[in-house]
């Protein structure tokens, strides 16, 4: 990454973002969604500013969508801030709708988290403006995004360009590197399959807002050790990443550090999850890093990494036949017995165009009740030919049974469930309030896959 490439990410940190799903608010909801602030709470310079705005995006010469996003870029301004260090954000909405930003992978209160059903306030349209103030917490690779309801409308939400990389410092990363590369997926123009509204495709994808070619590569130098960022900022997306000739040591998942950092050949993300991994840039020539699938690769989503010194055009090899999975980086001692179990069977309905929880839909469907300070197993048995990536909000679980296998010490806010398979996770009720539960894919969640764990 040059460091014209990394101004480019970050030269937004003192100014647009933001979401909404005002159609589907209760009236106490709409009433805090549009509550106007007073001039005293607006007072003073914020630290951060985000403006959300149309934008005309070129992927790669010729190649131009329009969109939505934060600061006229995409993705959105790089944030550095500093665990523990209280911030105040000024959102800016110059789009005709009500929006609203999702902090995501943050232990903050409900009313400033971004999402609408735990009570946060949204952002006014046509130049309204809103101030929010939190601690971030805890360290790592975080990220922002809308969290709007799209529906059917597939011009809003996370298929647009609301998203951004938040890296909450701590002075204490995981792994030594030379360089930080971030990287954030993400895709284009999407439409309903000719099925009908049961499933999404894309006609482009992008690396940092650029195709594959479309935009400046990432200069590295030979022996460095290189800390690749990723974010899988997709709507409904999952990844499958390599760069040939190099291995990635993966230090932290979902912006946590791993119990065992271990060493593979290709990473896998689905939409919300992120991968901390160093790669070791032993291995000289000019490299296509991108999805291992050629069609997905052909429509964009790659980055050249180019050695200092080494000429001729980026080269793609097939990575070696690898099964990706957590338990590689996951500890095996024991963990504490829970205070309290419950089960959460995912299935679609009938016709396919809906999902449930136990059951039932959102917005028709009862809260997970919890009381504070507890730790709580929960069940995640999905009975579908889906893989469905789960997100809690304002809360970090510990993996405990996955592919039938007990595991400890690997804390995530993502995580995959795979098609017709169970796994377990362990879930600290350290951050009361309202607290939205939800499959990250998100035409899931519109149709009907989310619920409100609720404290006592």
């Amino acid at each position: 990454m040059t460091r014209r490439q990394l101004l480019a990410l970050t030269c937004g940190w003192a100014s647009a973002g933001a979401l909404g799903r005002a159609q589907h608010l209760a009236p106490a909801d709409r009433q805090s969604a549009h509550r106007l602030q007073s001039p005293s709470e607006l007072a003073g310079a914020a630290d951060i500013t985000l403006r959300i705005g149309s934008l005309s995006l070129e992927l790669k010469p010729g190649r131009v969508v329009k969109t939505l996003a934060y600061n006229g870029q995409v993705p959105g301004p790089l944030l550095r801030v500093r665990q523990g260090r209280p911030l105040v954000v000024d959102v800016w909405n110059d789009t005709k709708d009500l929006d609203i930003v999702h902090w995501h992978g943050l232990h903050i209160p409900s009313d400033v988290d971004g999402v609408y059903e735990q009570g946060t306030p949204g952002v006014l349209p046509n130049g309204g403006r809103r101030r929010y103030h939190f601690t971030p917490d805890p360290g790592g690779t975080r990220w922002y995004h809308s969290h709007a309801t799209a529906g059917r409308d597939l011009k809003k939400s996370t298929y647009t360009g609301q998203f951004g990389m938040m890296v909450v410092e701590t002075g204490d990363e995981p792994g030594a590197y030379d360089l930080e590369v971030p990287i954030l997926l993400h895709e284009w123009e999407p439409r309903f399959t000719t099925s009908g509204p049961t499933d999404v495709t894309f006609r482009y994808q992008s690396i940092n807002g650029k195709m594959l070619g479309g935009g400046e590569p990432v200069r590295v130098r030979h022996g460095q050790r290189a800390l690749f960022r990723i974010v899988n900022a997709s709507a409904t997306l999952h990844h499958r990443l390599a760069l040939p000739g190099h291995r990635f040591q993966v230090v932290a998942l979902d912006g946590n550090a791993v119990a065992t950092p271990a060493s593979v050949a290709v990473l896998e993300l689905s939409p919300g999850e992120r991968i901390d991994a160093v790669v070791e840039m032993a291995n000289p020539g000019v490299w296509i890093f991108g999805e291992t699938r050629t069609v997905q690769r052909e429509a964009g989503l790659g980055i050249v990494i180019e050695y200092a010194g080494q000429p001729g055009p980026p080269r793609w090899l097939p990575p070696p036949v690898e099964t990706w999975s957590y338990l590689p980086f996951a500890g095996s001692g024991p963990v504490a017995e829970p205070d309290g179990r419950l089960t959460l069977a995912f299935r679609a309905t009938g016709d396919g165009h809906h999902w449930t929880i136990n059951g039932q839909s959102h917005p028709r469907i009862d809260p997970i009740v919890v009381r504070a300070n507890r730790r709580y197993r929960w069940l995640l048995d999905n009975q579908s030919a889906d893989p469905h990536p789960v997100h809690l909000h304002r809360h970090t679980f510990e993996l405990v049974k996955y592919a039938g296998q007990r595991v400890s010490g690997l804390w995530k806010d993502v995580v995959v469930v795979p098609a017709w398979s169970q796994v377990e996770i362990d879930v600290p009720t350290t951050q009361p309030g309202l607290s939205l539960f939800h499959c990250h894919q998100q035409f899931h969640m519109d149709m009907g896959f989310m619920t409100m764990m609720r404290y006592e």
